[in-house]
């Protein structure tokens, strides 16, 4: 079974920016679905199997499961922090309807009229500069863009931290960023080990304070804790997932946290991180997964398409030249056809021959997880996953190295493995008859034209 023939791989997105309105079409907080994915999805060569949401929920097969994309999104498209957001968001919307309802109360809803008015606020009272240094201060002085001088409350600082809450009880087996699946959250929403509350504590505070947030965080809310490890994770500036956010969407989310740590506070980001992951990450993703060669194979690939369409070429001229019969002329439709059908389906990033046994490279970080210790590559999994982890930095790992001392023919012959999901493969058999309907009609074009050319009778 394939799909049209007039089917079309997705296109490559680039990163850009909307505005949230335009991306806010009928969003759902708690299901964290578009009501327009579906359309969007079929719109953009994106069969219904390998939808955003059936990734997400692990309806899907090798290479296409939620893993495969977070690997994408660390190691090509270096924009993982979005999914590990989102990952969190969707689990913290769950565990936080999970609490007693006395303690839900303790977080009041952030309504949308509370976020426009709040945007309002922003809009006519921007969010203070950052401040310059010595050098760049004295320079700016007496000129437009000299630093205002401002009187933020520094939070911290002569009384007591307000993010400081009394020790909870720790959950059973420590601390865990897996826990929503491993370990019971405590019902006091205390989720974060000590020994890192202090440094995000302080980065949260900080958070505040550049975003001119002068009232204290209610520290007796749920999952206070969390929210400033969120904070100092996601949203302060120069943290190590950093989100992609413009100053105004995260002035007005630190706003909206310090007055309650309700799910709805995130209502503008998740938006803005789902959209991106919807219309950008996953499209890109699965244009990306439909090769099923490393960029060498498929160089090589190509560059095997042009030997055969010129050798094509060279046979009709030979035998043009000669005073061979018409009919041997036709001996040249086996170059065009083979060289044609490699180079079409190699310009969509697929081997032919690897695509015949429906097989696949297998990817850089990949290859060396049997002869890596067993300990770093749980510990490299782990991370990826660790929505409460550090950076998304992976120059360390030892299957660069590794990958880089490999020759080009190394590389060109990679090991391979079985494509294990259905709708992947109907997609490259989609291709593949492309290419061969492609092949057909285009050695039909040029095999025509040599036979109508008159014999050379030069040998």
């Amino acid at each position: 079974m394939v799909y049209s023939l007039a089917y079309r791989r997705p296109p490559h997105v680039g990163p850009r920016r909307t505005s949230t309105a335009s991306r806010e079409s009928g969003p759902s907080i708690g299901g964290s679905t578009l009501n327009d994915s579906q359309d969007a999805s079929i719109n953009y060569g994106i069969p219904e199997p390998l939808s955003f949401d059936r990734i997400i929920d692990g309806g899907t097969c090798p290479p296409c499961t939620t893993r495969d994309f977070m690997n994408y999104l660390i190691y090509i498209e270096h924009a993982a922090e979005n999914l590990q957001f989102f990952l969190w968001y969707r689990d913290y919307v769950r565990r936080f309807h999970l609490l007693p309802e006395s303690e839900r109360k303790l977080a009041p809803e952030w309504t949308v009229e509370q976020a426009d008015a709040q945007a309002l606020a922003l809009k006519d009272n921007p969010v203070p500069m950052k401040s310059l240094s010595a050098d760049a201060a004295a320079i700016f002085k007496g000129t437009d863009f000299a630093q205002p001088k401002t009187t933020v409350v520094e939070l911290g600082k002569g009384g007591s931290n307000p993010f400081g809450t009394p020790p909870m009880t720790p959950t059973p087996g420590g601390y865990d960023s897996n826990a929503p699946s491993e370990y019971p959250w405590s019902d006091s929403g205390s989720t974060l080990r000590s020994g890192f509350k202090a440094t995000h504590d302080k980065k949260a505070a900080g958070a505040f304070e550049a975003a001119d947030v002068k009232l204290q965080p209610f520290t007796i809310q749920p999952f206070r804790e969390e929210i400033s490890r969120i904070i100092s994770i996601y949203v302060a500036e120069g943290a190590p997932r950093q989100l992609n956010l413009s100053s105004k969407e995260r002035a007005g989310l630190l706003h909206a946290l310090a007055i309650t740590t309700h799910p709805t506070a995130f209502r503008p980001v998740i938006h803005t991180v789902e959209w991106s992951l919807r219309h950008q990450a996953h499209q890109n993703f699965i244009r990306w997964t439909i090769c099923n060669g490393n960029r060498p194979r498929v160089i090589f690939a190509r560059g095997l398409g042009i030997v055969g369409i010129l050798g094509g070429v060279l046979a009709a001229i030979l035998i043009v030249l000669s005073n061979a019969g018409r009919g041997w002329r036709v001996l040249s439709a086996i170059g065009f056809a083979f060289g044609i059908a490699t180079l079409f389906a190699a310009w969509k990033g697929m081997c032919v021959v690897l695509h015949g046994m429906h097989h696949r490279h297998l990817r850089p970080w990949e290859l060396f997880t049997e002869d890596d210790d067993a300990s770093s590559v749980l510990e490299m999994k782990k991370d990826s996953f660790d929505t409460l982890g550090s950076s998304n930095s992976y120059e360390d790992q030892p299957w660069i190295a590794k990958y880089e001392k490999r020759n080009v023919i190394r590389k060109i012959f990679d090991r391979e493995v079985w494509i294990q999901e259905p709708a992947l493969r109907q997609i490259q058999d989609t291709i593949f008859l492309q290419a061969l309907l492609a092949s057909f009609i285009l050695t039909a074009v040029c095999v025509g034209i040599f036979l109508a050319l008159p014999k050379g009778n030069f040998y």
